[in-house]
């Protein structure tokens, strides 16, 4: 199979892919069209190649296919939150990420043991209405927190 550039599977990604939902109808005050879910998320790195191979090794997020007989990360259907927050939020950790993400997970206490016993530090699991919440860093300082979230009612 022919290779593909990066910048060639992620133009058919997120060109191409999508001209479908450009047809639909502009919205109105009765029918308005939303997102349907996270595409993607693009951030700068220091090292791409070996923080993506960190993702995948760690959290089984798979790399962005170079291929067309690769397939790329699938998500699973659930809640995702999207909260912008003020610009000196002390949220994220130490100040300077502009940007923190959020997974879902099955079974926080077997991520969090998994982890650990990688090497990689988890701070201690706090619980809240909606669900269970730890944080991390991945190797270059981006916060990342997973989610357990609770069973509905």
């Amino acid at each position: 199979m022919k290779h593909l550039s990066l910048r060639t599977v992620l133009w058919i990604l997120f060109v191409i892919a999508p001209c479908s939902a450009l047809a639909a109808d502009p919205p109105t005050q009765s029918h308005r069209q939303k997102v349907l879910g996270i595409g993607g998320l693009f951030f700068r790195s220091e090292h791409p190649e070996r923080l993506a191979q960190w993702y995948e090794t760690y959290l089984g997020i798979s790399v962005v296919p170079t291929s067309y007989g690769q397939k790329s990360w699938q998500q699973e259907a659930g809640p995702t939150a999207f909260a912008p927050f003020p610009k000196n939020t002390t949220y994220f950790g130490k100040p300077g990420p502009n940007w923190m993400v959020d997974f879902r997970v099955a079974d926080l206490k077997a991520m969090i043991a998994q982890l650990r016993a990688a090497g990689i530090e988890v701070e201690a699991p706090q619980s809240y209405p909606n669900g269970d919440f730890a944080r991390l860093h991945d190797p270059e300082g981006n916060p990342i927190e997973l989610w357990q979230p609770k069973p509905s009612k």
